[in-house]
């Protein structure tokens, strides 16, 4: 069994999670709770990529849940924390369950690519750095919410940091770097 965190891995908790038609997100904090800080940027920014970042105000709301959890990690916090009106935000089983379908294969092959290498790009110093990074690019995914589907582009890119920190691969993080890069210039393009 593997000890660090996958992607579909990351998915399949968050689909054991969601039971009733509708889950609060403070639930889905506390079951990714004890993988670290990593899901908790996977997790909203998947939610923003998938179909279901179509959906207006989702981007928004991903992207304030990833600039709370970047900004604890910025601050050196061991544990996440999320204020009583986000931990009872909703999300609907229907919606979720519909883009796990189409994500599940995906990354379940994605996942044969991921393992712990390069971990200096990813340990304490560095990962404060990464976390600045997904700041900006969570304040970046509101305005994009206009275009449709447009706040996937720094969505990806948190997605990448988010999951090369809790799989402890450096090489995630390079894609992550990558994508954030295009992100931004792809975001300048569309606003400007």
């Amino acid at each position: 069994m593997r000890d660090y965190v996958t992607l579909t891995g990351v998915l399949d908790q968050l689909n054991e999670t969601i039971d009733d038609d509708r889950v609060p997100l403070g639930q889905i904090v506390e079951s990714l709770n004890q993988r670290g800080f990593g899901p908790l940027l996977v997790a909203p920014a998947l939610i923003a990529i998938l179909p279901t970042g179509a959906i207006p105000g989702v981007p928004t709301f991903c992207a304030l849940t990833i600039l709370l959890v970047a900004l604890q990690l910025l601050a050196g916090k061991r544990s996440p924390w999320l204020p009583g009106w986000l931990r009872r935000r909703q999300i609907d089983r229907a919606s979720f369950r519909r883009a796990y379908g189409v994500a599940r294969p995906v990354t379940s092959r994605l996942d044969r690519l991921i393992r712990p290498r390069l971990v200096g790009l990813v340990s304490d110093p560095v990962a404060r750095l990464l976390s600045v990074l997904c700041v900006g690019l969570a304040v970046l995914m509101v305005p994009l919410e206009l275009v449709p589907l447009a706040a996937a582009m720094p969505g990806s890119a948190i997605a990448f940091l988010g999951l090369g920190l809790s799989a402890r691969d450096g090489v995630l993080v390079i894609i992550g770097l990558a994508a954030a890069v295009g992100a931004v210039a792809a975001s300048a393009w569309i606003l400007f």
